[in-house]
C-alpha cells in the first residue's frame, strides 16, 4: 500500500509499507534524481568520457587507456595493485583494462621477481609511441573542454573531485 506525502521538494514522497506495517518514506525518483551526488558524478563523468573517448578514437585509445599509458610513462613500471590505487580504480576493473593494452603491444604484464603472485605492469615503446601520438588529441579535448566550462571552473572541479577521493572511503578494501 503506497500512500502520498508532503516531502519537501518539488514532488512528492511515498510511504512504503513492508509486511510488518512499518511505513518507510522513500523519495519520488525525481526527488532522489535531484540530489543524488552518485547519479550527478556519474552522469558528468560517462558525458566527459565519451568526449575524450571520441577525442582519442583516431589513435585506438579510450582515455581510461590513455591514463593508463601516462600513469606508466611517468611513473615507471609498477604492480597492477599500485597502478590501481594511483587512478582510484579497483585491481580488477585495472587487470581487465589492461588486457588489450598488453594484447596490442602497447604494455606487458609479468609475474614480479619478487613476489610471484605481484604482476608488475610497464610500458613498451609501442605503447609510449601511441601515448605520444595521443597526447595532442587528449589536450585539444582538454582545452574544448576548458573553453566550454571555463578554465577556472575546471579547476575548481578537479579540487572538488580530489576532495571527494579523500572523504575516507574505502570502496575496494577488503
Amino acid at each position: 500500500m503506497t500512500r502520498a506525502v508532503p516531502f519537501g521538494f518539488r514532488t512528492r514522497a511515498h510511504i512504503v509499507y513492508n509486511s510488518g506495517g512499518k511505513g518507510i518514506v522513500m523519495a519520488a525518483s525525481t526527488d532522489l534524481d535531484e540530489v543524488c551526488n552518485c547519479l550527478a558524478l556519474r552522469r558528468a563523468a560517462r558525458y566527459l568520457t565519451a568526449t575524450y573517448d571520441k577525442a582519442l578514437g583516431p589513435v585506438g585509445l579510450r582515455a581510461t587507456q590513455f591514463t593508463i599509458l601516462r600513469k606508466l610513462s611517468a611513473q615507471g613500471e609498477m604492480t597492477i595493485s599500485s597502478l590501481a590505487d594511483l587512478i582510484s580504480m579497483d585491481r580488477t576493473t585495472m587487470a581487465t583494462n589492461l588486457k588489450p593494452l598488453a594484447r596490442e603491444g602497447l604494455v606487458t604484464v609479468e609475474p614480479s621477481t619478487a613476489d610471484r603472485r605481484a604482476r608488475i605492469v610497464a610500458i613498451t615503446p609501442d605503447g609510449r609511441a601511441r601515448m605520444a601520438a595521443a597526447l595532442p588529441l587528449w589536450q585539444a579535448a582538454q582545452a574544448r573542454f576548458e573553453e566550454r566550462f571555463g578554465a577556472d571552473e575546471a579547476s575548481q572541479l578537479r579540487a572538488s573531485l580530489g576532495a571527494v577521493l579523500r572523504t575516507g572511503f574505502q570502496p575496494w578494501a577488503e
